[in-house]
């Protein structure tokens, strides 16, 4: 265990990001324990505390009484600063045991601009970079959305993990326990783990690349390598683990609330949400359920919000029942009820008024795109109608601030698109001022927020090129020079950012020595505007004779080998040509509760039942 002072915790920021002991701790004899497990987010603790998944599987790990798993967090550059100058590696919170002790060391990979942070975090411990230098060292591994493209860690992880971790975390901790009490090699571990569904361990393949630098073939080193590896999904989330204790933070966090989360999955099919295809089918909890699990949250947390979270939350099948119910139950209680960002067309004022009644909240919605052309094409099944009736009820029921989403740089995208975005602010302006004044709320205020589109894997756009930096700094200027209102503000993404996340959205393991060059550099916290540092990434890819717009501002063929075609997400690369190649012709696609598009995903789950065509419209008969 690491010794911590007084005054080296008051010599930095925030240093209630490293004492841990907070409310549902879980603390255990580490002695007496086979398997330690640090759980690690690549990012400040506000941000990582912030995250569902680390919560889950934080509890469904200690659950085992041969586990323990701690945390660890991405140090703010004072306190790493401290901890180097003093020699003390980088630790865990429970129990202060440097990483580098640990039997495994986990990364959830949410955003390709904090890889850095993790190779920082794995000098930090004294952990080798290279899985091919770590013997006797912890098992490296990764999961989350971006490891559907694990390929830029390659060469740094041990093994991913493709899914959904809950479902598959106890078999991986079996596998590990048996091998460790056996004594065997570190490869014979990673052989027998690579059989379990859902796991890759890249060193078992070999990646052989074309003389124009896209991959020629990928080839398995030994026998009985899987070819394909399928991801893992829970069937049925009601059965599935779900956590009834949230750790509660000593210090302000991000999301410091309740995450109640209702469902998993979407099926609009936005052909640039690369969440709303890796995370299919919708799989749904309850209501009981929900309700079940909200009342033990609060009661061991002491919150007294509780945010309902999934990809759409007002596509869940019974949302008026499950809001007006948590309503009911708790309004002696003061517990407010929050919800994510809201499609414009499924905007229920009934709803927001009932949740307004206990805390007001900003109303925020995500139109994408500027005009309806655009919206045709990323399938956003939306019309300027729907965002104007919907700011219309929300201006009489007494909202005057408003919060739109858009993306900039999509695909086939045009000036005209571009302009559309401030032409709809001006409208949303415009009917503010229709509503009567005995009715509407003083001192509008209109954010419009756009982002640089990047393509990603597993989406109908992942052949398209995206737009070079410069063309995505002409749009987001243009867009300034048109938004001249004072009760509009235009808030934009750094372009250069975007431009890099693409590069490794889309990577393959040749980016690894880039990655290493890059930090070697001194780059981290790439996410964070003042730390990103744009020239040394450049001078790395210079040094490593690496292209980044090979990457990034590349149009791929259909017939291309991409890196990650070896991974069996469930929708069907048919599926996503055929959507691309619709988006070319402007045409939409049915939300597939409506009408079952063929994405492949009953198929997948084998068993052919999904909440798609029929079988979720049985369930919205019988609301």
């Amino acid at each position: 265990m690491v010794k911590i002072t007084d005054e080296m915790l008051l010599s930095v920021e925030k240093p209630g990001r490293y004492i841990g002991n907070e409310i549902n701790v879980v603390y255990k004899d580490a002695h007496s324990i086979d398997i330690r497990f640090a759980m690690c987010f690549p990012d400040v603790y506000e941000v990582g505390m912030s995250h569902l998944g680390i919560k889950i599987l934080y509890h469904e790990m200690n659950e085992r009484e041969d586990t323990y798993c701690e945390r660890a967090f991405a140090p703010w550059p004072d306190m790493e600063k401290v901890l180097r100058d003093n020699k003390i590696p980088l630790f865990s919170l429970e129990t202060r045991e440097p990483l580098c002790n640990f039997d495994m060391v986990g990364f959830t990979l949410q955003y390709e601009m904090s890889y850095t942070n993790i190779l920082n975090m794995l000098d930090m411990s004294g952990i080798p970079l290279l899985s091919k230098d770590r013997e006797g060292f912890p098992f490296i591994v990764f999961g989350g959305p971006c490891a559907y493209n694990p390929e830029p860690l390659a060469d740094i992880a041990d093994f991913f993990v493709l899914g959904e971790a809950e479902e598959v975390i106890n078999e991986i901790l079996d596998v590990y326990k048996d091998w460790k009490k056996a004594n065997r090699s570190r490869v014979e571990f990673l052989d027998e783990v690579s059989k379990i569904e859902g796991v890759y361990v890249p060193s078992f393949y070999n990646v052989e690349y074309k003389s124009d630098g896209t991959i020629k073939s990928r080839i398995p080193k030994k026998e009985g390598c899987k070819n394909i590896i399928k991801k893992r999904i829970i069937k049925d989330l009601n059965k599935g683990y779900s956590i009834d204790k949230m750790i509660v933070p000593l210090i302000d966090i991000v999301h410091d609330r309740i995450m109640l989360e209702t469902f998993r999955g979407c099926t609009r099919g936005c052909r640039f949400c690369q969440a709303g295809m890796i995370y299919r089918p919708v799989r749904e909890k309850t209501v009981n359920t929900l309700m079940e699990y909200a009342d033990k949250l609060l009661k061991n947390t002491g919150y007294d919000e509780i945010s309902l979270t999934s990809l759409s939350i007002c596509d869940y099948s019974d949302l008026k029942k499950l809001i007006f119910g948590l309503i009911e139950k708790y309004k002696g209680d003061k517990v407010g009820i929050s919800l994510p960002s809201l499609r414009i067309d499924s905007f229920s004022v009934e709803l927001i008024n009932e949740i307004q009644k206990v805390r007001k909240t900003g109303l925020t919605f995500a139109p994408e795109a500027g005009t309806q052309r655009m919206r045709d094409i990323i399938n956003k099944g939306v019309c300027e109608e729907d965002l104007i009736n919907s700011v219309t009820c929300a201006f009489e029921s007494g909202w005057s601030k408003i919060k739109l989403y858009f993306m900039i740089g999509l695909p086939l995208e045009t000036m005209d698109d571009v302009a559309g975005i401030s032409d709809l602010a001006y409208e949303v302006v415009d009917s503010y001022y229709k509503v009567p004044k005995d009715k509407r709320k003083k001192g509008l205020s209109v954010t419009v927020s756009t982002s640089s589109f990047v393509p990603k894997p597993f989406t109908p756009f992942q052949w398209d090129a995206q737009d070079k930096i410069d063309t995505l700094m002409e749009k987001q200027y243009f867009l300034k020079d048109k938004i001249r209102d004072r009760r509009i503000t235009y808030n934009y993404h750094d372009s250069k950012t975007s431009f890099l996340e693409g590069v490794f959205a889309r990577g393959d393991r040749r980016l690894t020595k880039v990655l290493i060059k890059a930090y070697e550099k001194g780059c981290k916290f790439d996410g964070w505007r003042e730390y990103f540092d744009y020239d040394k990434w450049m001078e790395a890819f210079k040094e490593c004779n690496v292209d980044p717009s090979f990457y990034a501002n590349r149009k791929r063929e259909y017939d291309e080998v991409l890196p990650w075609d070896f991974i069996d997400i469930g929708v069907s690369k048919r599926y996503l040509v055929n959507e691309r190649e619709k988006a070319s012709r402007g045409e939409t696609t049915p939300d597939c509760r409506i009408k079952c598009t063929g994405c492949g995903i009953a198929k997948f789950i084998e068993d052919g039942e999904c909440f798609n065509g029929a079988n979720f419209s049985k369930v919205h008969e019988n609301k």
